[in-house]
């Protein structure tokens, strides 16, 4: 059988979330109240990390923060939708 046909989804509960963002950022705020509502439903891991302390994340993201990543792989940026966030963790 193909590695493709046996892959299998992944739970919520093993499932991270990270939020790349600013000190001081408004949207950054408003992206961790949605983050953190959403991930207490679901059970997934929630982790923060600062842009202005790595330089390789400063210099792909500065422009795009709050920036919302499943798995290390892009989700969203800026304005984060609680129910695609749901959705992208399999409980939507």
């Amino acid at each position: 059988m193909s590695a493709l046909l046996r892959r299998t989804k992944k739970m919520p509960a093993d499932r991270v979330v990270t939020l790349l963002q600013k000190p001081g950022c408004h949207l950054c705020e408003d992206a961790r109240a949605v983050v953190e509502a959403v991930c207490a439903e679901t059970g997934s891991v929630v982790e923060e990390k600062d842009i202005t302390q790595d330089e390789a994340l400063y210099a792909q993201y500065w422009e795009q923060i709050p920036v919302v990543l499943i798995d290390g792989e892009q989700h969203t940026f800026w304005r984060v939708d609680p129910q695609r966030l749901r959705t992208a963790l399999g409980r939507g």
